[in-house]
Parts: C-alpha cells; sequence; structure tokens
C-alpha cells in the first residue's frame, strides 16, 4: 500500500485533517509539535463507480482502494540540522511515497475573536512552503554529497555502474544548489534506478492543501493577488493544490450523505476538500482502479497507471502474473448499461485480452489462470 506523508509547519491543521481524513482522533492541540509520533490512517477513496458496481452484482462485501496517510510532526527551519524534531521528520517523510505540504492560508484571528498562533507570528504560505522545501533540499544536498564521496574512487577506476551514478548525483547536487527539487530533473533511463535508490525526499510527489476557514478573511480573500501569487508559484513547480477547509471536514466526519452536505452549507463550507484531497493523492501516486464483481464482493484494486493485466492481477495475488492466461474485460459502465454479463457479451462488450493487454482505469476484469 502506498503511503502519503501529511507534512507542514506546526499549528496550519494537520491533526485536523488528519482527523477529518480517518476519523481517528489523534492530538490537535494549540501548541507546536503536539504530534511527536507519525499517525497512520487507511483511507477509503470515494469511487461511486464501485458502489454501482456492487448493487448490480447484489454483493455481499463491498471494498474500496485505499490509501495511507501518515500524520509527521510539525516541521521548523532547521530541521536538516536536526532543530525541533526534524531528525524523526525527515526519516518519517523518507518513508512515504508523497508528500501533502498543509498552508495554512487562514489568518491568526478568525471568528469570535478567536486566535491560533503561527510558528513564525503572521500569515505567509510562500515563506511556509519555502521553508518546508528548503529542509528538505538541505537534507537531500546532504545525502547526495555524502554518496557522491562514497563512490568518487569507483567512477575514477572506470566501474560503469558508478560513472552511472556519478553522473546522477552531480545533476542532483547542481539542482538542489540552485535551489530546485530533484523531481524536476530529467534523469535518463539508466541513471533512474540509481536515483530510486537514494530514496531523496525531493524526488517524491508534491501535493499542496491551502488550508481556510469559514468565517474568516482567507488569503484568497484579503489578499487576491499574494493567493494567486502563491498558486501560480506550486504550479510552475509541477506540483498540484486543493483548498479546504480541514476544520469543517473534522466537525462533519461522522455524518455521511444528505445531511453531511446540509451542515457544511450552514457551516459556510464549500465543496467538499476532503473528497477531492483522496482523489487528487490518488492521480498524484500514478494510480488508478480496475474492479472485480460478483455476489460474494465488489471491490476496487489500485494499480500503477500503464500495468498490463498480469501485473495488474498481482494486486489479487503474485501468482496471477505468472500463471496468467487471459483475461475478460469490460467497461465498468458498458456493463450496467447492458444490464447483466450475458446481455454485455451479446453486444460485444465483454473482451477477451492477453499479456500485452494494458489495463484502463475502470475495466472490470476476470482473470483466467
Amino acid at each position: 500500500m502506498l503511503k502519503l506523508g501529511i507534512v507542514g509547519l506546526p499549528n496550519v491543521g494537520k491533526s485536523t485533517l488528519f482527523n477529518a481524513l480517518t476519523k481517528k482522533g489523534v492530538p490537535a492541540e494549540n501548541y507546536p509539535f503536539c504530534t511527536i509520533d507519525p499517525s497512520v490512517g487507511i483511507v477509503p477513496v470515494p469511487d461511486e463507480r464501485l458502489y454501482k458496481l456492487a448493487e448490480f452484482s447484489q454483493t455481499k462485501r463491498t471494498i474500496p482502494a485505499v490509501i495511507e496517510f501518515v500524520d509527521i510532526a510539525g516541521l521548523v527551519a532547521g530541521a536538516s540540522k536536526g532543530e525541533g524534531l526534524g531528525n524523526k521528520f525527515l526519516a518519517n517523510i523518507r518513508e512515504t511515497d508523497a508528500i501533502f505540504e498543509m498552508i495554512r492560508i487562514f489568518p491568526l484571528k478568525h471568528g469570535n475573536g478567536n486566535e491560533i498562533l503561527h510558528v513564525y507570528g503572521d500569515i505567509d504560505p510562500l515563506r511556509d512552503i519555502k521553508v518546508i522545501n528548503m529542509e528538505l533540499l538541505l537534507a537531500d544536498l546532504e545525502t547526495a554529497t555524502k554518496r557522491l564521496a562514497n563512490i568518487s574512487r569507483d567512477a575514477k577506476r572506470g566501474d560503469k555502474e558508478a560513472v552511472i551514478e556519478e553522473g546522477a548525483l552531480k545533476k542532483i547536487i547542481d539542482a538542489l544548489e540552485a535551489e530546485k527539487m530533484a523531481n524536476t530533473i530529467d534523469f535518463d533511463e539508466k541513471e533512474i534506478p540509481k536515483v530510486h535508490q537514494l530514496n531523496l525526499l525531493t524526488t517524491k510527489p508534491i501535493l499542496y492543501g491551502l488550508n481556510k476557514r469559514a468565517g474568516a478573511k482567507n488569503l484568497d480573500e484579503s489578499h487576491p493577488e499574494l493567493f494567486k501569487e502563491l498558486t501560480d508559484y506550486i504550479v510552475s513547480t509541477g506540483a498540484g493544490y486543493v483548498v479546504l477547509d480541514a476544520k469543517i471536514e473534522d466537525e462533519l466526519k461522522d455524518f455521511e450523505g444528505e445531511e453531511k452536505e446540509m451542515f457544511r452549507a450552514e457551516m459556510g463550507g464549500g465543496d467538499n476538500g476532503i473528497n477531492k484531497l483522496i482523489t487528487e493523492a490518488y492521480k498524484l501516486l500514478g494510480l488508478e482502479t480496475y474492479f472485480t464483481t460478483g455476489v460474494e464482493e465488489t471491490r476496487a484494486w489500485t494499480i500503477k497507471k500503464g500495468s498490463t493485466a498480469p501485473v495488474a492481477g498481482m494486486a489479487i495475488h503474485t501468482d496471477f502474473k505468472e500463471k496468467f492466461i487471459r483475461a475478460e474485460i469490460v467497461n465498468w459502465q458498458d456493463l450496467l448499461n447492458a444490464g447483466s454479463y450475458g446481455e454485455a457479451r451479446a453486444k460485444g462488450k465483454v473482451r477477451t485480452e492477453g499479456k500485452e493487454y494494458i489495463v484502463k482505469d475502470g475495466d472490470v476484469i476476470e482473470f483466467k489462470i
């Protein structure tokens, strides 16, 4: 299962968001470093297709695709040198597959005179992003520099693997020294495995969460020009962003359906930021979904985009890759429209595919092994 690490400065709403995502209570007090150990939550990916297929099959059990979210201790400047909980923060984020950076855009004072402190005393989202990313850059620079020193002798001797890695490391160091993330570098095919082995923080994909508060003058309203500068910067780095209200989502976490949306409207909330976050995180990780469905179980399976049918089958069981013979495949909507497998087959919507077939998002598959 792939992991998304929720990171950010203290008091920006990370733990509040985590509560909303997972319906699991973790401390969210108004002081820095209240989250000492990372909390882990398994979060279902919202997908109405799954439940329509379950209804179609009158299934006994429905299992959604999931993402693992990790709530990680707040970071401050100097984390790469061990400041605050820096060493622990960097070790925890290194274990995740992608980074969700929580960025505060709500003011110090909001609604009824309430005040939530900011570790730097004021609201400046671009500064906050740069503080976090600089710590990731500095940590990676140390990693890459040490590794380059370790392999330099082998590279000078002409060792082919060391020469390839040396080239990749020099690209990384040049980019980091120019304050560019390693995920902006174009590596050639031989360098990519070497880079993966380094497990650098700045090679991980990043999604930004812009956290606002209902009833407050958030940055998008109080300083629209600064908000545009913020979003333009995020887009320029190749990252994505979602705007959400973690506090409202946390307060609504125990409600469902129409009741939840009614309360959201009453509280001044906008769209369901949590669903958008989960969906965007799924995309960020380069994932897609296929389905299996029947009377016993309807399930969404997570695979890397571009997977062949045998590789996709490994999500169910590792034996499926070696024992794969063929797969019967129908698009989920075509199946529902047909009303039954038999009718879908009669209309030519069910196809038999072999080992080279690239699975598409929304395929319903029956593997033959």
